[in-house]
């Protein structure tokens, strides 16, 4: 079972292929691939009491015809039968390398000009941190970026996370991932 789980993710571009090209990868200065969140980006709610603060991210390697990059961050583990959505950022400028701390809220002002973030799966925009139930084997949080041959999705601001990484999946080119664990 958890083999096709994790295939039909792959197929829906939620978790890396063994064919993605090397050179196009994504990290952060805060985050260790496969470590832990810190307590400053758990989300505050929910039973949970972080700070809610979207991790600084930066990429290199972006293929030739890049023309806009798009962030998902997603849970698969969660509970709900189909995963947990805790970030979907697009249209992000083709000459953007990197966000900044906390670009993630939306009223904060550090998201890239132009840049669109619809619902996440907490029923708002932006950014929103790990809380998984209480008791639970950690958590698997997959940070996603997309190059897109397109300079914008057009999708809509109101879109749904669904949405988003359908249009996403139409228009890559490519796409550089990194899995952060979380329990409590």
């Amino acid at each position: 079972m958890m083999r096709l789980a994790s295939l039909a993710l792959t197929l829906l571009g939620v978790l890396p292929t063994a064919g993605v090209a090397a050179d196009f990868s994504l990290s952060s200065t805060e985050l260790t691939p496969g470590g832990r969140f810190e307590s400053r980006h758990v989300f505050n709610g929910f039973g949970c009491s972080g700070n809610n603060i979207s991790p600084a991210l930066a990429w290199t390697g972006a293929p030739a015809g890049t023309k806009s990059f798009a962030l998902t961050v997603y849970d698969p583990d969660a509970p709900t039968g189909g995963g947990w959505w805790h970030w979907v950022m697009f249209d992000i400028p083709a000459t953007t390398t990197s966000l900044a701390a906390n670009a993630g809220d939306p009223a904060g002002g550090k998201a890239p000009k132009g840049a669109v973030q619809t619902n996440t799966d907490f029923g708002k925009a932006g950014f929103g941190g790990p809380c998984p139930p209480l008791g639970d084997k950690p958590h698997r949080y997959v940070f996603t970026l997309y190059a897109l041959k397109v300079d914008k999705l057009g999708a809509d601001p109101a879109s749904t996370a669904a949405m988003v990484g359908f249009m996403l999946n139409a228009n890559k080119l490519d796409r550089a991932s990194f899995t952060v664990y979380y329990g409590r």
